[in-house]
């Protein structure tokens, strides 16, 4: 399993029903340029996902010869 940097993690994100924060994401999935996070919220039990999106550039790439 891999392990969670716990300090990189976004913290007290309010939840977008009824506003009272949420200490932290209940799932997190990283991908190519994103990162996707689930929000459930205690208090009323409204789940939500946010994405973040990262700009990045390619590394520079030879074309192979056929």
């Amino acid at each position: 399993m891999a392990r969670i940097d716990f300090g990189s993690l976004p913290r007290e994100n309010p939840c977008a029903q009824c506003g009272k924060p949420i200490a932290v994401p209940e799932w997190v999935e990283a991908g190519p340029g994103r990162t996707s996070y689930l929000w459930r919220c205690r208090a009323c039990d409204y789940r939500f996902e946010a994405m973040a999106f990262f700009a990045y550039s390619e590394p520079d790439r030879e074309a192979l010869a056929a």
